[in-house]
């Protein structure tokens, strides 16, 4: 009994000999006859063993029958890879390595580039396998490979870099390292950040627990408050970039929104070239972290001590704590009548049920008895839940509702309509010979 490689192998040999099987007693020299024969296989429809495809061009075809003339059945079969059983996926810090080494020499080749990484055996030990397939991938991921001479391009990938401080802000996430949570199980963490296109400077940026709008905006919220309002803000097209929500929030604060064109790297070069210094020079040296906020604190000081204050490639050797002194005069900055608390929190639509509460994420606020029926809008923080919510009807804020208590409402007198509550038990019988209980004194009424 063959292993399981061996019958792939077989399975598939024999599907190729099944293709060139009426072409392998061809003389040599057919010429345009067996171009011909090529041609009409390549248009048929074929189930190819552990493939999705249907076609096989006729090249292929004509490989297939030139290696079964030099090696008869076993040369159908598919080779092996030179590096098979060894793991092909590169780790980010290799990655990062290589794209750095590129980025700073970018006459050098492929080869090169990986001849140079070898010079760091604590990231490359000697026995690692670096395809170069592999590593021309992922520098062509990251948009540094140049385009061969004289190849037309329909792209305009001139580089671009606005004057002033607060013209453009780009925004991505990036997979952090895992912390403990509630002091036992660990997870994973996204960093959030922003970066100032002119100057380099990160407003902010924060490790989360997860990537979504709910986490992203807060994090929006602190980079205002620090460094003022962008004029623009580029991002990509993952979910938490395209919600509705921060479509609000940049609409209201007066922030252009812009999203890069799928599958185009390159047009976040300046915040994946930060990623790229954060992993080699904060995340690789950073040790055991106890938490989540220690790790966002030994950020802020990386950050405000080290990265700001360095001498950046990209502005001419100055650091970008220098350039954004250095053009930040004409930086918008929130006026006193802009509520930034407000205009960051969520709205939901509901509608108040009898007992004049309404539910929010499986939390229950009491609000006026006055809003019984109506439907009304909640702002709220989804980053605080059971935290008092704005209620607002008709434009208007109406109250900020607290979690409804109903130990506490048991204690509280109902003030009962007696008519209303007559005419609804027993709205058939004269009124002058009704009698009904009040259940709050215990008397009848006449």
């Amino acid at each position: 009994m063959k292993d399981g490689v061996d019958k792939r192998a077989d399975d598939i040999a024999l599907f190729r000999y099944g293709v060139i099987a009426d072409l392998i007693h061809l003389p040599r020299g057919t010429g345009s006859g067996l171009y011909e024969r090529l041609r009409e296989k390549s248009e048929l429809s074929y189930d190819i063993p552990y493939s999705r495809r249907r076609r096989v061009a006729a090249e292929t075809i004509r490989s297939w029958l030139s290696m079964y003339r030099q090696g008869g059945f076993e040369a159908l079969k598919p080779k092996l890879r030179s590096d098979s059983g060894k793991s092909r996926r590169l780790p980010q810090e290799v990655v990062d390595l290589l794209c750095c080494i590129k980025e700073e020499q970018n006459g050098l080749t492929v080869a090169e580039v990986i001849a140079e990484a070898r010079t760091v055996p604590d990231l490359v030990p000697t026995d690692m396998h670096l395809p170069i397939s592999t590593v021309h991938r992922h520098l062509s991921l990251a948009g540094l490979m140049k385009k061969k001479r004289g190849e037309p391009s329909s792209k305009d990938l001139r580089r671009f870099a606005y004057q002033k401080a607060g013209e453009l802000w780009m925004s991505d996430v990036m997979h952090g390292p895992s912390v403990q949570v509630d002091g036992r199980r660990k997870r994973k963490t996204y960093l959030i950040a922003f970066i100032d296109d002119a100057t380099r400077v990160v407003p902010y940026a924060e490790f989360c627990l997860s990537e979504n709008t709910t986490s992203f905006l807060p994090v929006f919220r602190q980079a205002v408050m620090r460094r003022g309002l962008p004029l623009r803000l580029f991002v990509d097209n993952g979910s938490v970039f395209v919600s509705k929500q921060l479509a609000l929030v940049c609409a209201q604060l007066g922030v252009t929104l812009i999203h890069a064109r799928p599958y185009h790297a390159a047009g976040k070069g300046k915040i994946e070239r930060f990623f790229r210094t954060l992993r080699h020079k904060f995340i690789r040296l950073l040790g055991t972290v106890d938490s989540l906020g220690v790790l966002n604190q030994r950020l802020r000081l990386w950050l405000e001590q080290e990265y700001h204050h360095t001498p950046h490639r990209g502005l001419g050797g100055i650091a970008p704590f220098d350039a954004w002194c250095a053009n930040a005069d004409e930086l918008r900055t929130p006026g006193p009548e802009v509520d930034l608390r407000e205009m960051f929190l969520f709205t939901d639509k509901r509608k108040v049920q009898k007992d004049r509460t309404v539910s929010l994420n499986g939390t229950v606020y009491e609000v006026d008895a006055s809003l019984v029926g109506q439907s009304v809008v909640i702002k709220h923080d989804p980053a605080r839940p059971g935290a008092p919510v704005d209620i607002w009807h008709d434009g208007k804020k109406i109250e900020t509702a607290n979690v409804v208590d109903v130990y506490a409402n048991c204690r509280v007198k109902r003030n009962h309509d007696t008519k209303a509550l007559r005419a609804e038990l027993l709205p058939d019988q004269p009124e002058s010979t009704l009698k009904l209980r009040n259940m709050r004194n215990g008397k009848e009424i006449q």
